[in-house]
């Protein structure tokens, strides 16, 4: 047998080695394992808006962190129907600048309000069709209630602040811009 040849039966009956070293206070190994977790857990808000359709795995992904025992996620669809009409398709529209500056703010906010790792609001533009992802936010944290007050909040002030326009697109070859009623600048009628 060569010197590389090892049995795995040899191997545990005579050498017991742990998989990796003891983390020894003050040895050369803790502090490059401080500073890679650091350097891998800053904080990271990802704002992104896009034609393309939006994938729930790709966005949660984002949001993961050893750190977390949470990711807590907000999903908006297009749905058939409105106030007896067939939807066959939404078209969104933004100010884009102005959009993703609001959504900067709500991801401060949330940071102020919240324990939370990472954040991530993505928002499709153009055509969407039924059952297809229009807006996916998700927030890791170290525990769920962090997570889920700030997707809610996330979301609720998206609806409310930022320059995000809808356009239903109905079967019977009409469509109607709406307005988000929960919008700031909305008025009553």
């Amino acid at each position: 047998m060569s010197s590389l040849e090892i049995s795995s039966s040899t191997f545990s009956q005579e050498m017991k080695l742990p998989s990796s070293p003891p983390l020894v206070e003050g040895s050369a190994l803790e502090p490059f394992r401080k500073d890679l977790n650091e350097i891998e857990e800053k904080p990271k808000d990802i704002i992104k808006f896009t034609a393309e359709k939006l994938s729930v795995d790709e966005v949660s992904q984002l949001v993961i962190s050893p750190l977390c025992g949470a990711v807590s996620l907000f999903v908006g669809t297009t749905r058939n129907n409105f106030e007896g009409k067939k939807v066959i398709s939404l078209e969104y529209e933004a100010y884009l600048p102005m959009a993703e500056n609001e959504i900067r703010k709500i991801c401060s906010d949330i940071r102020q309000k919240w324990p939370v790792k990472h954040i991530a609001v993505f928002h499709r533009l153009g055509l969407v069709p039924v059952s297809e992802a229009s807006v996916i936010i998700a927030v890791s944290s170290v525990h769920r209630a962090s997570s889920l007050q700030a997707v809610s909040y996330a979301i609720d002030t998206l609806k409310a602040k930022v320059p995000i326009w809808k356009k239903e697109m109905y079967e019977e070859s009409s469509s109607s811009w709406k307005r988000n009623k929960e919008c700031f600048w909305a008025t009553d009628d």
